[in-house]
């Protein structure tokens, strides 16, 4: 936010009132993280991302000790750490509407990430979309099909264009 912020004091045309977030797989997570912790964004859309990191354990296909390695934790030396780095503990905080655009065959950020923070938001009264895209993988947005690929780039525009 502090980056954001500097670019709005330098970019002065830019309109503050009118910004989004997005971002897929690390920067799914980041923008999870972002709308628990500021009000700043107009509208969010987290793609394969990751809200719990006390169920993401053990389940990455990119190795057991991923989650370890990300938030030095495992369930059994710290697992409130593991769950204060989780999205997911801030979703009572969130007002941004937000889009999850997640695939069923996604093994690095299994969809019942995108599910947890969807399904939080909801509960909250926030307006959320979830948008699943079967027979994909974590590799969606560059290797997914063409026809796949598109329709997440609409769902992308018709969700901020909603907010703008």
């Amino acid at each position: 936010m502090l980056f954001t912020n500097k670019v709005l004091e330098k970019y002065t045309d830019m309109d503050e009132s009118h910004l989004f977030v997005t971002g897929g797989s690390y920067g799914g997570f980041m923008t999870n993280w972002i709308i628990g912790h500021t009000q700043h964004f107009k509208a969010a859309a987290a793609q394969r991302s990751i809200s719990n990191w006390t169920t993401e354990y053990g389940v990455t296909d990119i190795g057991y000790y991923f989650v370890t390695d990300q938030i030095a934790a495992d369930p059994w030396s710290n697992y409130e750490k593991l769950w204060d780095h989780s999205p997911l503990k801030y979703a009572d905080q969130v007002l941004t509407p937000t889009l999850f655009i997640h695939s069923d065959m996604d093994y690095r950020c299994w969809l019942p990430e995108a599910l947890q923070m969807f399904t939080a938001l909801k509960n909250y009264g926030v307006d959320a979309r979830l948008c699943v895209f079967r027979g994909e993988n974590h590799e969606l947005s560059r290797g997914g099909k063409p026809k796949h690929r598109l329709r997440r780039l609409e769902e992308i525009t018709k969700w901020f264009e909603k907010y703008k």
